[in-house]
């Protein structure tokens, strides 16, 4: 329970509105705020040269340079070189896509499952939501990390394991925030009027529970992408993740610890895109989690 402190609680707002009218009500409040449009500028900026790292890389990322190993930032290679002469600016740019391909398809599974486990504990209550959530409080028993570590001890070292680990083992502090969002919709006055006319539970979920508790969606799957980005390049960095020569900024990370006193640039340069990357990615849940609910942030 302890690791669900590091998410501020946010009050869910109840209002019967529009899907359309919340979306755009959504837009209004993130354009008008300095750190979510800075932020998003830098993911955006940060997304489009992954897209096109076949134009922007010098390199390619598996080039060997055989004359250029271990070489320091110079004009030929603005970053160095690694400790078999590949280019480590390309190996960077290269990186975001594994890196946060990789992340953001992991969250992808966590939101999807989360949210459905969290909505439908919330939702049918009683014993499904007890047993439910006692095998939720069980995995949250244990550090995501080491939840992750464990699928991957099971399914075998791999980018693709690695990814379902990482999606996986954030799924029991997802529901729960979710759930608790949702409980707080349930009770509300506009609910029990549908229930009692006989509107579809389908109904209900997709035109009530969910677009009353959008903004809460946005800031925990915001912030989960930050975790599944470290946890990610955690598992790469030890050897569970992508494995060599993929360009992943956890496994040049993990080549780069070795050289640290001959060739600084190996290991930090990949710290500090994961860094600001991960930076940008949490600044940014905070401002939506101030968007959506004001009172946090007096």
């Amino acid at each position: 329970m302890a690791k669900l402190e590091m998410y501020k609680p946010i009050q869910a707002r109840v209002t019967h509105k529009s899907p359309l009218k919340i979306k755009s009500e959504t837009l209004r409040k993130v354009a008008q705020d300095k750190r979510a449009v800075v932020c998003l500028l830098f993911l955006f900026i940060v997304a489009l040269i992954g897209v096109f790292a076949p134009l922007l890389a010098p390199y390619n990322p598996e080039e060997l340079f055989y004359e250029s190993i271990l070489e320091a930032p110079s004009k030929e290679h603005l970053l160095g070189t690694d400790a078999i002469g590949r280019d480590l600016l390309s190996r960077l740019i290269y990186g975001i896509r594994v890196t946060i391909s990789v992340s953001l398809l992991a969250v992808a599974i966590t939101f999807f499952l989360g949210t459905f486990i969290g909505l439908v504990c919330a939702y049918v209550g009683g014993w499904v939501d007890n047993v439910l959530m006692r095998i939720m409080d069980i995995l949250l028993a244990l550090p995501s990390i080491i939840l992750a570590l464990a699928i991957v001890a099971i399914l075998g070292p791999s980018l693709t394991n690695a990814m379902i680990a990482v999606g996986v083992a954030s799924i029991p502090g997802f529901s729960r925030l979710i759930r608790g969002a949702a409980l707080t919709i349930k009770s509300s006055g506009f609910v029990e009027a549908s229930q009692s006319i006989g509107s579809s539970h389908r109904w209900i979920i997709l035109r009530q529970f969910l677009p009353n508790i959008t903004g809460v969606l946005l800031v925990f799957t915001t912030l989960f992408i930050g975790v599944a980005i470290l946890d990610t390049a955690a598992l790469s960095f030890i050897g569970l993740g992508a494995q060599p020569p993929t360009p992943e900024w956890g496994t040049m990370l993990s080549e780069g610890k070795n050289y640290m006193s001959d060739a600084w640039w190996l290991a930090t340069f990949p710290g500090l895109a994961i860094t600001m990357v991960v930076f940008a990615v949490n600044l940014l849940g905070d401002a939506l989690r101030d968007i959506f609910d004001p009172k946090s942030s007096q």
